[in-house]
């Protein structure tokens, strides 16, 4: 059973899905992905695992760093789960592109190269938004490049981050 809720954000409006074992989404309303690895039953209510996010959320968008992460239940091929398991390690206020991810993912299954194109599918598939932070990967020359939520909302959580988004084009 997955249960949802909202967090209204200061950037938009966000629905949290979780189940027993973690946060399984977390999209901006209208977002490309939207609501789209939830249960045709779900529940609308509050449970631990969303206090928890909504907790994180309070203090990310009050421009600090939080300090902790809920319990996350990635929902994802096997690709894709070791693509957002490298989004998770990106730390607050940076930023890396699809090149290097795709050079880690490379190293880690012993092949010369790695496509950043699926890269940037799986980074595109990620369906807990923000807390997997894939608003922090940008093109090869650290230009902005497409966002699920909307490349306004990714330039704004990357302000909030204090990242130079000066240095960033579209």
């Amino acid at each position: 059973m997955q249960y949802t809720n909202h967090f209204d954000s200061p950037i938009g409006n966000l629905l949290l899905a979780a189940d027993d074992v973690g946060l399984t989404g977390l999209w901006f309303d209208g977002s490309k992905y939207y609501a789209d690895c939830l249960d045709s039953e779900q529940e609308e209510r509050d449970t631990p695992i969303l206090e928890q996010a909504k907790e994180w959320l309070t203090i990310y968008f009050s421009g600090r760093e939080p300090r902790f992460l809920p319990p996350i239940h990635m929902m994802g091929t096997p690709f894709q789960l070791d693509v957002w398991t490298i989004l998770k390690e990106i730390p607050y206020g940076k930023t890396t592109t699809y090149g290097q991810i795709a050079k880690e993912i490379a190293r880690q299954k012993g092949i010369p190269r790695m496509a950043a194109q699926a890269i940037g599918g799986a980074v595109g598939r990620n369906n807990i938004s923000i807390i997997i932070p894939c608003h922090r990967v940008v093109g090869a020359k650290g230009n902005l490049t497409g966002y699920g939520g909307g490349l306004d909302k990714k330039t704004a959580l990357l302000a909030l981050e204090k990242i130079d988004i000066r240095q960033l084009t579209d």
